[in-house]
């Protein structure tokens, strides 16, 4: 059986929560690899103001794009779970190839099922990666056999 994470919120709210999340982390590595970009592409005396007006201009799209993504990928997340009425792997795996799917439905069938496809083994590498890490890290917790018995002093005489 499954283990459930009761420490997440609700469906309805973890969608809302990885949206902001994912536009977060979009928008700020976002705005850390336009502004280098824009201070390289800037003439030597305008650096500074290169890399501000190139993060000003692209950290919020990238910003929307993780957004996007992450607030899809929960919602086909939350709606996996309900239909399949379990918490594991596959969830995950499914809503990643849903995910890729949609995103990429304006370029056609056959585009968008092969976004759906590289979505989908993306998100089982990550969950495999996941299930070898915690395979790893909880050694520790596995049952340890007792110590032998040191065995009895011999008798005086």
């Amino acid at each position: 059986m499954a283990s459930q994470d009761h420490s997440r919120d609700p469906c309805p709210w973890v969608i809302l929560n990885d949206f902001g999340g994912a536009f977060a982390m979009g928008a700020v590595g976002g705005g850390i690899l336009y502004s280098i970009k824009g201070a390289r592409n800037s003439p030597r005396g305008e650096r500074l103001v290169g890399a501000i007006s190139s993060m000003k201009a692209r950290a919020p799209v990238t910003g929307g794009n993780f957004g996007v993504w992450g607030g899809m990928f929960s919602t086909f997340d939350c709606a996996v779970k309900g239909v399949r009425q379990k918490e594991d792997a596959w969830n995950a795996i499914i809503s990643g190839f849903m995910t890729g799917g949609c995103l990429a439905a304006r370029s056609g069938p056959r585009g968008a099922f092969g976004s759906a496809v590289a979505c989908g083994i993306l998100l089982g590498v990550f969950e495999g990666f996941n299930v070898l890490l915690n395979r790893v890290f909880s050694e520790g917790q596995r049952p340890q056999m007792a110590p032998a018995p040191l065995p009895a002093p011999l008798p005086s005489s």
